[in-house]
Formats: structure tokens, C-alpha cells, sequence
């Protein structure tokens, strides 16, 4: 349970919990990332790289999105797609405010925080399994290795720890995070060996994250998705915390970017006079072309 919502299990609404309509076909593993997935929406689109912003004007039919260094950019609407836990911060300034409805809606639901501990090896010690779950006598030990190996060849060894226990690693140096997971592997293994390299991700202090994905907090109002969805003028919302059915899943993003575009293209073009209670089609996952076919390990 704290693995699947990167929360501590005190805090997870046990009335909401099984509320995710779960996909058809099984797990499988990106080999290479997202990375052709992005690259292929993006293509052909003014993409802008390392543009934090900092304030959105918006009303009058106008909106104006400031970024950090003073440069704004003036539209006819907007689409915001930042991490729930960016707007739980308040990291973004909106004139004027938020009305209250949304607001709650971005306090009352959670933000999970789960971290990776990449470990690579020399060699294989471990069996050819999916994951390696860890008991321990208390959670803040637990949690489990994705075996990479089994999915792409490499002998690269994944900690995932979620929760409190996520928050902790993050604030120790990555030696020591490092340290720390092949102190539990050892007690698995006593001859394993010493990683080659490592990389720690710390998803609860990145400022573009503040977190990894939602989860339904205990209390969560049934309404909440719906104010969340709501779009407040020429302003829409996207992103994984939107997505009732699919939420903290790239999916879920993507499904909920989707109709967030349909909508703000309605607005634009009924405001335009261009349509009059069309229904737009969809931008359809078969329209994706990646320039190589997608490399998913089953595991």
C-alpha cells in the first residue's frame, strides 16, 4: 500500500484507496524512459526549457505568465500541468487569487513522496526475479529492489522506499543514502558487492516536483477531482492530480492533458465565433509516431 501511493499508510484514505480503475495488460518497464514519448509529442511544438514560473495574471480574456528573471508571456488562455505539490507550496502567485473552491481542493488532497536509489554492479549476485521485497522490524527500513537486470541486461539493482522513509534518505548526503540500502541488501546477500556507481533521486526537495504523485488523504471530499478539473475562467488544469480514475500514472497525466486541451481549444474557438457546440476529437494515443518502436520489458 505505502509503495503504490508513495505515502504512509496512516494517511491513506481507506474509503478512496481501491478508487483507481486499474488498466487492462499487465506491468511492463520503459527501457529507455519516457524520453521518445516526450520527444515525439514535442515535436513540432515552442517548447521552453528552464522557465520557472513565478506569476500568472489572469481574467479579461488575457492571461500573463511572469517567469523568474522578469520575461512574461501574454496568451489567450492557459493550461497549468505543474506538480500538485508546486501549487500546495504556493510556488506560483496567481492575480487573483485562486477563488477558496480551488484551493481546497489543492490543501485537501495529498501529495506521496517516493525515491530511487539506483545501484550499479559489477556483476549479478541477486536471483532473476521482478523485486526483492525488505522485512524489517519497523517501516522505516522496508521497502523493496526492482531488479533491472531481469529488464535491460544491465546489473543495476533500484531501492524504492516511499513515505516517511523517502523524506529521510532524501535529507542524508547520496553516500549515505547509498550506505544505508546496501546495509539491508547485505543482511539479503552477505557477498554482495560494492555498487560501481549510484545516483539518489530526492523527488520531495526538487522545486519542480516537491513530490512524486497525489494520493486521496484521509477525509478527502467526494467532490474534490471535480473542483480540481474545473477549469476558472481562461485557466485549465492537467496533470496526474487531476485524473480521478488514473491518478499518479503517466496515463493519468496524459489522458487529463488531453482534455484539458480539448476544452481550452473549445473555449477559444466558441469565443472566436469559429464553432458553435461542436465536439472537438480527441488527440488520439494511435496518432503518436515515435521514430523507433517503444522498448517495454514485461519483466
Amino acid at each position: 500500500m505505502e509503495a503504490w501511493f508513495a505515502a504512509d499508510v496512516d494517511k491513506i484514505s481507506l474509503k478512496s484507496w481501491d478508487q483507481e480503475q486499474v488498466l487492462s495488460g499487465g506491468h511492463g518497464l520503459m527501457v529507455e524512459g519516457y524520453d521518445p514519448v516526450v520527444k515525439a509529442l514535442a515535436k513540432d511544438i515552442d517548447i521552453r526549457l528552464n522557465h520557472r514560473v513565478s506569476k500568472i495574471y489572469y481574467g479579461r480574456n488575457k492571461v500573463k505568465v511572469m517567469v523568474e528573471g522578469g520575461k512574461k508571456f501574454v496568451a489567450d488562455a492557459a493550461i497549468i500541468t505543474v506538480p500538485l505539490g508546486v501549487l500546495k507550496a504556493n510556488l506560483i502567485e496567481f492575480e487573483p487569487r485562486l477563488p477558496e473552491w480551488k484551493v481546497s481542493a489543492i490543501t485537501d488532497l495529498g501529495v506521496g513522496n517516493e525515491n530511487k536509489i539506483a545501484l550499479l554492479f559489477d556483476n549479478v549476485f541477486w536471483p532473476n526475479v521482478e523485486l526483492l521485497g525488505v522485512a524489517a522490524s519497523s517501516s522505516d527500513a522496508c521497502g523493496y529492489f526492482l531488479n533491472l537486470h531481469k529488464a535491460t541486461g544491465h546489473p543495476v539493482l533500484v531501492f524504492m522506499v516511499a513515505g516517511r522513509s523517502a523524506h529521510y534518505l532524501e535529507h542524508l548526503s547520496d553516500e549515505s543514502a547509498a550506505g544505508f540500502v546496501m546495509s539491508l541488501l547485505k543482511k539479503m546477500f552477505p557477498h554482495a558487492t560494492k555498487p560501481v556507481k549510484y545516483l539518489v533521486s530526492h523527488w520531495g526537495k526538487d522545486l519542480d516536483s516537491l513530490g512524486c504523485y497525489s494520493y486521496d488523504l484521509v477525509g478527502i471530499p467526494m467532490d474534490l477531482y471535480d473542483r480540481l478539473r474545473a477549469p476558472i475562467g481562461n485557466l485549465f488544469f492537467g496533470g496526474e492530480a487531476v485524473s480521478m480514475d488514473h491518478q499518479g500514472s503517466v496515463h493519468g497525466a496524459y489522458s487529463a492533458g488531453v482534455m484539458a486541451a480539448d476544452n481550452c481549444q473549445r473555449l477559444l474557438l466558441n469565443r472566436g465565433g469559429i464553432i458553435q457546440n461542436v465536439n472537438l476529437a480527441s488527440f488520439q494515443v494511435e496518432s503518436l509516431q515515435v521514430s523507433s518502436p517503444l522498448q517495454i520489458s514485461r519483466m
